[in-house]
This record gives structure tokens, C-alpha cells and sequence, in this order.
């Protein structure tokens, strides 16, 4: 399911949820749905690093898991942090507050590179909702299997998705979403290590997102560039 690309997606949707990345309020049932929704089970504390290759052969570290809890709308939900590095060591950091009984995403607050936390606006079209529904829905479970990768050897369930030709193994010792591999037309992410101690990365004080002050900022970056 996409929620994994989320990891790359959060910090690309952040960019999925700035996809995952970062999405918004899903707004649905999604555990009523797609069977492989039910591999998440979130942990504080708990988390897991990936290495990501794209197409290219070039590759990048992704770390995911919970850091907290906190109350949404009356319901109980986890802070799921992902942290992603460039090739030059920078660091991308988000955070999303996901209610456990539904699956709905209720805040969301990213902090680029020696920049200010910020609070994304979380808002889903009734047409983005409707798409994402839709891919969660085209993943089918192709059985079991036993893979190795540089975390260890894992017995794990295969989901394909055969209209995206993507590929995805689940093991419900891996927190927060089972991911121990993901094989897609653009890249592969394979677990590297599952980790005991994922401390909130989020430091100083955050602000809400605005977005005529985005606007600007980009604008004067523009202006900066040589010509």
C-alpha cells in the first residue's frame, strides 16, 4: 500500500502527507477495507530503517516509528515519525498523528533541515480520498514467504499489487507497518535494522504552515539563483 511510498511520499506528501506523502485526512474506514491495513500496530519507542535504491542505483536511509500518543477528535492516536537523509546527510523530519481505529491522519508537522517545525494543513479533496481508497483496494495477499535482508531473516505475508506491477512483504515483528520490503517500478526499500529507541526528532518551537510566506520565500530564492 501506498502508505509505505508514504514513508518516501510523507517526506517527499510532505512534499504525501506531503503521497503518504503526506496525505491528509483520509476521511474512511480504511481497516474495513483492504486486508493489508491490518499490519499496522504501533508501538512507542519502536521503529525500523530502510535503505531506499531508486532506478538509478542511487539510495537514501529512511527511518519510521512511533513517538508519542495523543488525543484526536475524541480518539486515541500515535505521532508516527519518519526521518529521511539525503546523499548529503540532511535530514527531513515529520510527524503524523494517526487515530488507531480508523486509520485517519489528524495532524501533520514536518521540519526540514535547520529549519522551524511547521504544522501542515491537513485537507483531503473528496477526489484524492476517493484515489487513494482505490489503490489501497488493488493489493491482494499472494501468501507466505521467507526472505533475508541486512535486518535478518524474517517469515513474511507477500502482497502484489498488479495494476502498479509493486511487490510488498510484511512481518508483524516489524513496527510500525510490518514493511520489510518493497520492490516497485521506480525503487526498492529493504529493512536494515529494526530499532528499540526512536527518540521525536521535532526540536523547537512549531509554527503553522503559511503559505503567502511559502510563496514568498520561494520567490526570493528565485531571484538569489544565478542567472
Amino acid at each position: 500500500m501506498k502508505r509505505w511510498c508514504f514513508a518516501a511520499a510523507f517526506l517527499a506528501v510532505l512534499t504525501v502527507v506531503i503521497s503518504v506523502p503526506a496525505h491528509a485526512q483520509m476521511g474512511m474506514d480504511i481497516f474495513k477495507r483492504p486486508a493489508i491495513t491490518k499490519v499496522f500496530h504501533p508501538v512507542i519507542g519502536k521503529g525500523a530503517a530502510y535503505t531506499d535504491t531508486n532506478k538509478d542505483g542511487k539510495s537514501h536511509t529512511t527511518e519510521i516509528g512511533i513517538v508519542g500518543k495523543d488525543m484526536a477528535e475524541g480518539k486515541e492516536g500515535y505521532w508516527m515519525q519518519f526521518v529521511s537523509s539525503d546523499p548529503e546527510g540532511k535530514a527531513m523530519v515529520g510527524k503524523a498523528l494517526i487515530t488507531m481505529d480508523d486509520f485517519q491522519f489528524h495532524r501533520m508537522i514536518v521540519q526540514p533541515a535547520g529549519q522551524q517545525a511547521m504544522e501542515m494543513p491537513m485537507n483531503m479533496s473528496a477526489a484524492h480520498r476517493e484515489k487513494t481508497e482505490n489503490s489501497m483496494n488493488e493489493w491482494h495477499s499472494v501468501g507466505t514467504e521467507t526472505i533475508t535482508l541486512p535486518a535478518g531473516t524474517f517469515s513474511c505475508e507477500h502482497w502484489r499489487n498488479d495494476k502498479n506491477n509493486s511487490d510488498i512483504w510484511t512481518s508483524d515483528k516489524i513496527t510500525p507497518f510490518g514493511l520489510v520490503k518493497q520492490v516497485s517500478a521506480n525503487n526498492t526499500m529493504v529493512l536494515a535494522k529494526v530499532l528499540d529507541s526512536v527518540p521525536d526528532r521535532i526540536t523547537g518551537p512549531v509554527k503553522q504552515f503559511d503559505m503567502q510566506e511559502r510563496m514568498q520565500q520561494m520567490q526570493q530564492r528565485r531571484q538569489q539563483m544565478p542567472q
